[in-house]
């Protein structure tokens, strides 16, 4: 084993990295099935149209940049890709049962870290894969955001937004993940309460993201509106609920003093509660 830096084709961020660790210095060629997917691979949607060029790529001139790779923990005599997922599968689809490797000696934070610095460098990542990898940097090894963006290559504010995206609801992830909602369409989203429903409004007008902005104005403005017309005695009404149970409650009365009381909840304990007071009192 002895430390080598390879440079050629996989980006000064992760050259350096390789750098950091201890390769063998030749290329081995192991079977295919001898080769398992990164546990830490953020990247979770592989397009089927992009595979298939790669591997009519590969069948002509063969895997150019071999696959990195550690000895797997959990399975004896597998190998776990730290690098090169992507060529992987695609070889697979060309028909090949060896592929070049050079075997690597990482813990768990290098494996995501070559990972994450591979896929965003190379742009294969949609945006909520890559905000799960941040977290993941965040959570599970104790990164704070300057950390990651110095890391990474970003700045912290870039950071910042795309964790931002992880409060959307999951239902709009989906969106993004699949390309429906674009990161700029998702950056307006986040932190309204009818997010859903402006999401549906995007897609079904195709709204660019300039016009998805004025849209959300609108629904702002309605609101503001709403507040400021508000009885004062529903509001306070609202804010006495609020102070007793503990969840978001909103008063409607309309001019005939018929309207609709909305009790919000998050999570079903919540509901529970709801339920229980209103059995222990009627």
């Amino acid at each position: 084993m002895d430390s080598n830096k390879i440079k050629k084709g996989l980006g000064r961020g992760l050259s350096s990295l390789i750098g950091e660790t201890k390769l063998e210095t030749s290329i081995n060629k192991l079977p295919i099935s001898d080769l398992i997917s990164n546990k830490f691979q953020p990247r979770q949607i592989f397009e089927e149209d992009n595979l298939q060029d790669l591997a009519n790529s590969i069948k002509e001139r063969g895997i150019i940049q071999p696959i990195i790779v550690r000895k797997s923990a959990d399975q004896n005599s597998k190998y776990e890709i730290i690098a090169g997922e992507r060529r992987w599968l695609a070889a697979q689809k060309a028909g090949l049962h060896e592929v070049p490797v050079v075997i690597t000696d990482v813990n768990d934070l290098k494996s995501l870290e070559f990972a994450i610095v591979e896929n965003v460098q190379r742009q294969d990542l949609n945006a909520i894969e890559e905000a799960r990898g941040y977290q993941r940097l965040i959570e599970e090894f104790s990164y704070d955001q300057q950390k990651v963006a110095k890391f990474i290559g970003k700045s912290r504010s870039h950071i910042a937004n795309f964790l931002r995206l992880l409060t959307l609801p999951v239902e709009v992830l989906k969106l993004i993940e699949v390309k429906k909602l674009s990161v700029g369409h998702a950056k307006i989203l986040v932190g309204l309460n009818n997010i859903e429903s402006i999401a549906k409004k995007i897609i079904e007008k195709n709204l660019s993201v300039r016009q998805s902005e004025k849209l959300v104005q609108i629904f702002k403005i309605k609101k503001q509106t709403f507040k400021l017309l508000k009885d004062p005695n529903l509001k306070a009404l609202e804010l006495s609920i609020m102070d007793k149970i503990g969840l978001n409650v909103l008063i409607k009365n309309k001019k005939n003093n018929t309207g609709s009381l909305v009790v919000e909840y998050k999570e079903l304990d919540q509901l529970n509660k709801i339920i229980e007071i209103i059995k222990s009192n009627y």
